[in-house]
């Protein structure tokens, strides 16, 4: 995989966490990142230093992910374990009998070849004891240090179920028919009423004197 390739397939999380580091630990090489990535896209650094830090990250991560964006992306990646994942580094390097500074820079020549067996047994220990995301994303890291990357090296990560880069989807599970206990409804308790007061009783109305039968008119003369 190319280094935009990477930033496809990497868990969202491994991005906020590689850029939050920068930001709280080494601003300047988040400053650069920002203003190499905006001018790529030929935007003035200042229009994406304005937006949240939220989204400064997401736009930048959805930067790298162009195949222009390489170099930069690399470069970052590489920056970023050699200054804050250390000991993953001088695992693999001790695990795998390669020469480094201490601090899991690698000094002198890369092997021309990988033990298999062996790898299995560094890559075994970095799984248990690790981040699996960020081991997932080193290994494809260091096999781009060498044209062509290293066959037992390729092969693991062409086969190796583990080293996945991004969020496994959890499987769907087709909702089933109502079981009959939980078709049955039940029915709910009759809640008791409280008693009501009794009404008074009315007084009774008097009775309306009859009225007067009216006189009938005499007819009017036409």
């Amino acid at each position: 995989m190319k280094p935009h390739e990477l930033f496809k397939e990497i868990d969202p999380a491994v991005v906020t966490e590689l850029f939050t580091t920068f930001r709280d630990e080494d601003r300047e090489v988040y400053k650069s990142a920002l203003t190499s990535l905006a001018q790529s896209r030929k935007l003035r650094p200042v229009f994406i230093q304005k937006k949240p830090v939220v989204e400064q990250i997401a736009w930048m991560h959805k930067t790298l992910m162009l195949r222009g964006s390489d170099m930069v992306g690399e470069h970052l990646l590489q920056v970023w374990f050699m200054k804050f994942q250390q000991p993953l580094l001088i695992r693999f390097c001790d695990g795998m009998g390669i020469g480094h500074n201490g601090e899991g820079s690698v000094e002198g020549e890369l092997p021309a070849e990988m033990d298999a067996a062996k790898l299995t047994e560094t890559v075994d220990g970095l799984y248990a004891d690790f981040n699996p995301r960020i081991v997932s994303l080193y290994l494809h890291l260091f096999n781009l240090q060498r044209p062509g990357g290293w066959d037992a090296l390729a092969d693991m990560l062409a086969n190796d179920g583990r080293i996945v880069l991004g969020n496994v989807p959890e499987p769907q599970i087709e909702p089933e028919g109502l079981s009959e206990e939980a078709a049955v409804v039940e029915p709910e308790p009759d809640v008791p009423q409280e008693p009501q007061e009794p009404q008074e009783p009315q007084e009774p109305q008097e009775p309306q004197e009859p009225q007067e039968p009216q006189e009938p008119q005499e007819p009017q003369e036409q």
